[in-house]
């Protein structure tokens, strides 16, 4: 994909090392005695280096890179100390990236490491995040048939006498929260659903979630831009076995099976993908 990206003349650059303290992206390091770029992985294209630059050596130009990656990303500054955190947060912050912003925070949230207190609320997201994180947003991968069937006992329904247990075979499902490099997703069949569809098809579990690794969503209320991001990030890092789309017969359910179209076009992947309408009153419409 095209985008914004740091620029660095070799020929300028002394190798004075003033701007990798200043990218706690991790994304410079000094090699042979200069300044390197050593992933596009972990450069927003932001531009907090350049200023710390005293010979003018970076600028920022626009060309084909890797997609950024807000998680790696935070690997890198969580070692850093809550300082650089904070500093992190408040790069993303000041440069209106809300986006990368909200992810680092449930990054935060996700590890139990504490989020900064003027970030609690910050883009709406994490409303009142403890500094303690969530554990509900902890990656879990119930795949192991043993575990899942222990874990899963009291959430068993009778049906016609006998129990039938839950289908979800991870957590969490929400696409804001999933993230990219959960175990759970490599070699997936994935299950993308708009999330009206369980409440409206009767036979969800069944039908649709048995066998498939699930992320939800709706491409009405939340951010359109982040889903085809995210998913677009998914795409890349795993080798995702195929793809159903189950999603509602309103107009504006639509636009989910655009944003997946859209991501496998950005991450340039080949997946076979299947479109499920289900109407309003539960029953299935169209499967293409």
């Amino acid at each position: 994909m095209k985008r914004e990206i740091i620029r660095i003349d070799e020929e300028k650059c002394n190798g004075c090392g003033l701007c990798v303290p200043n990218c706690p992206e991790g994304a410079l390091q000094i090699i042979d005695g200069k300044a390197r770029l050593v992933s596009d992985l972990f450069c927003d294209g932001l531009g907090a280096c350049i200023g710390h630059c005293p010979e003018g050596a970076i600028t920022i130009e626009q060309r084909e890179a890797g997609v950024y990656d807000e998680r790696r990303v935070m690997d890198n500054v969580v070692r850093q100390g809550e300082n650089t955190v904070k500093a992190h947060l408040e790069h993303l912050r000041d440069h209106g990236q809300h986006d990368y912003m909200k992810e680092a925070i449930s990054y935060l949230v996700e590890k139990d490491l504490g989020v900064p207190e003027e970030f609690r609320g910050a883009a709406g997201v994490v409303k009142s995040a403890p500094v303690a994180g969530c554990p509900g947003c902890r990656v879990v991968d119930y795949r192991e048939a043993g575990e899942f069937m222990e874990e899963a006992g009291e959430s068993m329904e009778e049906v016609g006498g006998a129990p039938v247990p839950s289908e979800l075979r991870q957590w969490p499902v929400q696409i804001m929260l999933v993230p990219p490099s959960a175990p759970y997703l490599q070699n997936a069949d994935l299950l993308i659903t708009a999330d009206c569809v369980p409440f409206a098809y009767a036979g969800y579990h069944r039908d649709f979630l048995r066998g498939r690794v699930l992320l939800v969503g709706c491409p009405k209320l939340d951010d359109a831009a982040y889903y085809k991001e995210k998913l677009t990030e998914i795409f890349k890092l795993n080798d995702i076995k195929s793809i159903t789309v189950v999603q509602m017969e309103v107009p504006c359910c639509f636009g989910l099976m655009k944003i997946v179209k859209a991501a496998l076009a950005a991450a340039e992947a080949e997946v076979p993908v299947e479109n499920v309408v289900i109407g309003v009153k539960g029953e299935r419409l169209v499967t293409a």
